[in-house]
């Protein structure tokens, strides 16, 4: 990838990114999983237990090139992305749990995300020639924490211009992933059509599970419908930034990043045909029986 999008880009990216996710948060938005601890556990364990090892078991029964199957297990270990939350309004989600999910897993990810990465390294036997930096992995994580502080210091300071702001944001946010993207997809143009036969379907299985995991495991447990799209949308919109810029920033090679820039293409399409299925399904089970709605 050019160096300039690389030091530069990426960053900018990520950091908008978290800046405006900080935008839509509050102290109590942290509390708030105290308050619904049943959703958001069974989100959490999906998102950090049962996925990662969805996605350990594909590049098995793939057989990835260990560059691939590394990108993929980043893509796995990074939590959602700031459009889960978009997903979840647009399709009648628990946007609240969405928030609260993102924050929390943000943080957690700190601690699970080099722990993953690290154990897939090892799979491979890549410990020795690529590493997890613990000071480059703190930057990473203080160019999140930092922004996403920030912008809930303006939404405490300032709420109307927070509440201007975050459209244009995640438009932006959105625009930057898509140049990221462009970045990598050029960088890598003349091996993207074997990266595509490579990891195209991995991706799409990925995706597609995690979307179908994080509806139908919270609602076999008792979940209520809208809470269960906003976590089928918060494990299944993964936050493709922080994995392509670990890949690239961190780890040093733009290969491993592919995995998220396809998937940052197919998730879009993926969540918003699963988004409008689902809404239906949540539409259908929730409306009033026919004689009921006759005897009113």
């Amino acid at each position: 990838m050019d160096s300039a999008m690389a030091t530069i880009g990426l960053p900018i990216a990520l950091g908008l990114i978290m800046f405006g996710l900080g935008l839509d948060l509050t102290v109590t938005d942290f509390k708030r999983i105290g308050r619904q601890p049943k959703a958001a556990v069974i989100a959490l364990a999906c998102q950090l237990i049962v996925m990662p090892l969805v996605c350990f078991g594909l590049i098995i029964v793939f057989d990835l090139h260990w560059t691939l199957g590394i990108g993929m297990m980043l893509l796995a270990a990074s939590p959602g992305g700031t459009t889960a939350a978009l997903f979840s309004r647009l399709f009648g989600g628990d946007v609240a749990l969405n928030i609260t999910l993102t924050a929390v897993n943000s943080l957690i990810a700190i601690v699970t995300l080099p722990l993953i990465a690290g154990a897939a390294l090892t799979w491979y036997g890549r410990r020795d020639d690529v590493e997890m930096p613990l000071s480059e992995i703190l930057e990473v994580f203080a160019l999140i924490i930092i922004p996403v502080a920030i912008g809930m210091l303006v939404r405490a300071l300032k709420p109307d211009f927070a509440l201007r702001m975050d459209k244009t944001v995640r438009i932006g946010s959105a625009l930057i992933l898509l140049i990221l993207v462009v970045g990598v997809v050029g960088a890598e143009r003349a091996n993207i059509g074997g990266y595509i036969a490579d990891i195209g379907l991995v991706v799409a299985i990925f995706c597609a599970s995690s979307l179908v995991v994080g509806y139908y495991v919270p609602k076999a447990l008792g979940v209520p419908g809208p809470q269960a799209i906003a976590s089928s949308m918060e494990i299944g919109v993964h936050n493709a930034t922080l994995a392509i810029f670990i890949a690239v920033e961190v780890l040093g090679y733009t290969e491993m990043s592919v995995p998220a820039a396809v998937y940052a293409i197919l998730m879009f399409v993926f969540a918003a045909i699963w988004g409008r299925w689902v809404s239906r399904q949540v539409a259908r089970d929730t409306a009033p029986a026919p004689d009921r709605v006759a005897a009113a």
